[in-house]
């Protein structure tokens, strides 16, 4: 008999966040679900790896372990060392708060769909926008029928979603659009203390966030109450921008025979 396929879960918050649990739930729904997330807060680790000192990996209870390192290390340890079957599917969420526009080459939560996705596991990643407390029922349900669909349809190509759920979602088919990435920064992020001494030390975070509203962008989709729903590459090539340089710059940039 065929074994039911394996679904693995990670965040970038850590194996005892809400939105995670509440994933891996769903997940456990569809088939045989396992946790493997760091064990604590590592938002904002971008694809980073840990290699300046050893990882150790702790098993909590049947199916859920702990690294202590990045969301990008529990893709690698846990694909590699510690499960003994290939996931059929990775799921990487659900994040309290949007990663979307520029935030997304920060967050921690999409960088384990793109670890994923590079050993070849179709992937996705899950964010829900809005303010604490969150509730997570609509985004887990919505990553579980995301999940039947990869599991049932596959996806292209060396490609993961990028999954961000509104606080208030429109009813309907029409409350999902897919979308492509806009832009998303943030005025006064660095803020700047002085310490008793009067030497100052900076926090980075918070800030006013100014978004890229323009039509069919993840950004602006999630402000008008939408999901959005954004299919990343692997291959970050500015194809365009190739063939330009390759036709206005190549005779500014022709090195000559050495003396």
């Amino acid at each position: 008999m065929r074994n039911p396929p394996l679904i693995l879960v990670t965040n970038d918050d850590g194996v005892n966040a809400p939105g995670l649990l509440a994933l891996a739930d769903e997940m456990r729904k569809i088939s045989r679900t396992v946790i493997i997330a760091p064990d604590r807060d590592s938002s904002a680790a971008s694809h980073s790896l840990t290699m300046q000192r050893p990882l150790r990996v702790r098993e909590l209870e049947a199916d859920i372990y702990s690294i202590d390192g990045t969301p990008t290390d529990c893709i690698i340890i846990g694909t590699g060392k510690v499960l003994a079957e290939k996931p059929a599917l990775v799921v990487s969420g659900i994040n309290p708060g949007p990663n979307l526009g520029d935030d997304i080459s920060y967050s921690g939560t999409v960088s384990a769909a793109i670890e994923a996705t590079m050993v070849g596991i179709p992937s996705f990643a899950v964010s829900q926008a809005g303010d604490a407390p969150f509730d997570y029922a609509f985004a887990a349900a919505l990553a579980g029928r995301i999940a039947r669909n990869i599991l049932n349809l596959g996806l292209p190509p060396d490609t993961l979603l990028n999954v961000n759920v509104p606080e208030n979602p429109v009813a309907g088919t029409t409350g999902i659009a897919f979308t492509r990435q806009g832009r998303r920064s943030y005025d006064g992020a660095i803020q700047e203390i002085s310490d008793p001494w009067g030497r100052p030390y900076y926090w980075i975070g918070g800030g006013t966030p100014s978004w890229d509203d323009g039509e069919s962008t993840d950004t602006g989709t999630v402000q008008a109450g939408h999901v959005s729903i954004t299919p990343l590459h692997l291959d970050r090539t500015n194809y365009g921008a190739r063939d330009y340089l390759a036709g206005g710059w190549a005779d500014a940039l022709t090195i000559g025979e050495k003396p």
